[in-house]
C-alpha cells in the first residue's frame, strides 16, 4: 500500500497544482507562485496531504540541476562583448546597488552579517524565464527595451554563476565530502573534473552529440542523464549538486547541438522545478512568515522601486531617453528562482537558518506577483510618472537621436518599422523613385537602414511630441509596417494611436496599416485605414501571379488549363 499510498499523494499534488496554475493563469500570475501555493496548501501547516516528502526532495534536486544545466548550457564565455556597453553597465550597476543596499536595509532589520549578505545578494537575481515570457506575449522581445532588458538579464546569469561557484568553493568540505577527501582533495578533484570537462569540449563534445542527435528522443535522457550524473558527482567529491549541473551544461555549450537540447529539456526542467517550489513551499511555516512580514514588505518595496530607478538612472546617464529607461528598469522589479536555490544553498552549508528562506521566499512572492503587472501595464505606468521623471533624461539623449535634419526634409512616403518586412517594402518604393523616410524605435535599425544610404529617424509612434515634429505635411502616404501588439496588454492599439496623432498633427494623405488576420483588417478599416496590409495573403496572390495564375481569373472561378498557363516573367 505504501507504493500506491505515495502514487495517490502524487495525483493530488499534481491536480491541485494544475487547478492553481489554471487559476494563476487567469488571473495572469506566473507559474511560481501557484506551485509555492500548492506547497504550502499540501504541507503541513494547512491540508498535510503529502508523506512522502523524500521522493518530492528527489525530483526537487533534479528539477535544479536540470535547471543549472540549461543556464550553464547558455553561458558563451564571449557573450559579454556582444551585449554592448548599457547591457553590462546596467546589469553590474543594479548587481552592485541592490546587493549594497539589500545588506543595509538587512542590518537595519536586525539580521546578522551572514544572513544579510545571503538575502543582499538574492535580491539581485531576477527572473530570467518570467520577463522573457512576458515581454514575448507583448511582442517587446525585438525592441530596444526588451534586447537592453535580456543583455542585463544575461549579465546577471554570469553573475549567478559566479556566486555559485563562490558559494560552492567556501563551502567546500563544509557538507562533508562523500569520498572521505578532505578541503586539498576536494579541490584538487576539481581541478581534475575541470581539466576533464576542457579535455572533452575539445575532443569528445562534437563528435559524441552528432551521433545522439540522429536519434532525437535520446537527447532528452541524455541531457537530463548528463546534468544528473555531473551533479551526483560534484556531491560525491564536496562541491554540491548545483556546481555539478553547471558545470555539465558548460560542456555541452560549444556543441552545435545546444539550441536543440535546451528546446526539448525546457519542458522536463519545468516540470521538475515544480517539485523544487512545492517542496519550498511545504517547507514554510505559515507561522514563521506572519513575523517576517514587515521585513519582507520592506525589502518588496526596495526591489519594486529601488532595482527600477537604478536601471532609469544609470541607462540615463549613458544617453537613454526616460521612456526607454522605464520600460526597461520595470522588468527587473522581482527576484528569481535563483535566489531561492541561492538560499537554499547557503542552508545546506549551514550559512543561514530557514526562516531567511522563508523570508527571501515571501519578497519573492510579492515581487513576482507586483512585478508581473509592472511589466504588463509597462506603458501606463510610464505615463503616470512621465512628468516626476525628468532628472532620468539628459538634455540630450544621444543614443536615440532624433536626427533632425531628415525632419526638415519632406518625402513622399513616411514609414514606421523597419523590420523585415518594413525593409522589403521600401525597397519596392524606393525603387518606383519614392521618397521613403524610415522611422523606427530601434536605433541599431535606424543605423542599419541609414548605412544603405537612407533617411531614417529613431522615434517612438507613441509619443505624440515625436508625431508632430515629422514632415507630414507634404507625405502622400503614412504606412505603418509594425508588427501588431494587440490592446489588451496597455488597453489601446499603437497603431490606431499613431493614425490619429498624425491626423491631429495635420497630415492629410493615406494611411496604410500592416494588419493582423481578417478581424484586425475590418478593425482598421471601420478606424479610418485606407489600406490594410496583410504580408501573407499579400505574397499568396503574388506568388499565384508570378505561377501564371492571375487574381482576376481566380476571382471569376474560370478553368484554367495546364497549357493556357504563361509564366511571367520574374525580375531579377
Amino acid at each position: 500500500m505504501g507504493e500506491a499510498h505515495a502514487f495517490y499523494e502524487f495525483a493530488m499534488v499534481l491536480a491541485l497544482a494544475s487547478a492553481l496554475g489554471l487559476i494563476g493563469l487567469l488571473l495572469k500570475q506566473p507559474l511560481v507562485v501557484a506551485f509555492i501555493a500548492t506547497g504550502i496548501i499540501v504541507g503541513p501547516d494547512v491540508l498535510n496531504l503529502v508523506t512522502e516528502a523524500e521522493a518530492v526532495d528527489l525530483l526537487a534536486e533534479i528539477g535544479i540541476a536540470a535547471l543549472l544545466f540549461l543556464v550553464g548550457l547558455k553561458l558563451d564565455v564571449h557573450i559579454v562583448r556582444k551585449l554592448g556597453a548599457v547591457s553590462v553597465a546596467t546589469g553590474l550597476g543594479q548587481v552592485t546597488f541592490t546587493a549594497v543596499f539589500g545588506f543595509l536595509i538587512c542590518l537595519m532589520l536586525g539580521l546578522d552579517v551572514i544572513t544579510s549578505i545571503y538575502i543582499g545578494v538574492a535580491l539581485t537575481f531576477s527572473s530570467t524565464i518570467i520577463i522573457v515570457k512576458l515581454l514575448s506575449d507583448k511582442r517587446e522581445v525585438d525592441s530596444l527595451h526588451g534586447r537592453i532588458a535580456i543583455g542585463f538579464l544575461i549579465v546577471q546569469d554570469i553573475v549567478v554563476v559566479l556566486a555559485m561557484i563562490t558559494l560552492s568553493t567556501i563551502g567546500v568540505g563544509v557538507g562533508g565530502s562523500q569520498a572521505g577527501l578532505g578541503i586539498g582533495g576536494v579541490l584538487g578533484a576539481g581541478l581534475l573534473l575541470v581539466g576533464a570537462v576542457a579535455l572533452f569540449i575539445r575532443y569528445i563534445a562534437e563528435p559524441l552529440m552528432s551521433r545522439i542527435a540522429r536519434m532525437p528522443e535520446l537527447l532528452v535522457t541524455f541531457a537530463i542523464a548528463w546534468a544528473v550524473l555531473f551533479a551526483a558527482i560534484c556531491d560525491w567529491i564536496g562541491l554540491g549538486k548545483e556546481l555539478g549541473g553547471l558545470l555539465a551544461g558548460v560542456s555541452l555549450a560549444t556543441t552545435s547541438y545546444r539550441e536543440a537540447i535546451a528546446s526539448r529539456l525546457s519542458s522536463m526542467r519545468d516540470f521538475l522545478l515544480l517539485f523544487f517550489f512545492i517542496n519550498l513551499g511545504m517547507g514554510l511555516s505559515l507561522s514563521a512568515l506572519g513575523d517576517q512580514l514587515p521585513a519582507a514588505v520592506a525589502l518588496s518595496l526596495f526591489v519594486l522601486i529601488g532595482n527600477p530607478l537604478i536601471v532609469m538612472a544609470i541607462m540615463g546617464y549613458m544617453g537613454y531617453r526616460k521612456r526607454t529607461g522605464v520600460l526597461a528598469g520595470v522588468t527587473v522589479a522581482q527576484i528569481s528562482e535563483f535566489s531561492l536555490i541561492f538560499m537554499a544553498m547557503g542552508v545546506t552549508l549551514g550559512h543561514v537558518f530557514d526562516a531567511a528562506v522563508g523570508l527571501v521566499t515571501l519578497v519573492g512572492l510579492v515581487t513576482i506577483t507586483l512585478s508581473t503587472y509592472m511589466i504588463l501595464y509597462s506603458q501606463t505606468i510610464y505615463g503616470w510618472i512621465e512628468p516626476w521623471i525628468g532628472m532620468f533624461e539628459r538634455a540630450n539623449p544621444h543614443r536615440e537621436d532624433h536626427s533632425e535634419s531628415s525632419k526638415s526634409a519632406s518625402y513622399d512616403i513616411i514609414l514606421f518599422g523597419l523590420g523585415r518586412y518594413g525593409t522589403q517594402l521600401s525597397r519596392v518604393m524606393h525603387d518606383a523613385g519614392a521618397k521613403v523616410l524610415g522611422v523606427d524605435f530601434d536605433p541599431e535599425a535606424v543605423a542599419a537602414w541609414r548605412r544603405n544610404g537612407l533617411p531614417g529617424l529613431y522615434g517612438d509612434a507613441a509619443d505624440p511630441e515625436f508625431v508632430i515634429g515629422l514632415p507630414l505635411a507634404r507625405a502622400r502616404w503614412l504606412i505603418i509596417a509594425t508588427p501588431h501588439i494587440g490592446p489588451s496588454v496597455t488597453h489601446e492599439d499603437a497603431r490606431l494611436i499613431l493614425m490619429e496623432e498624425a491626423r491631429k498633427a495635420g497630415f492629410s494623405g493615406k494611411v496604410a496599416i500592416r494588419g493582423h488576420g481578417p478581424e484586425d483588417k475590418a478593425m482598421l478599416e471601420k478606424a479610418g485605414a485606407d489600406l490594410v496590409l496583410d504580408p501573407f495573403a499579400d505574397a499568396a496572390v503574388r506568388a499565384g501571379e508570378i505561377v501564371g495564375f492571375c487574381r482576376e481569373e481566380v476571382r471569376q472561378g474560370g478553368d484554367i488549363k495546364g497549357d493556357e498557363v504563361k509564366t511571367p516573367e520574374v525580375p531579377a
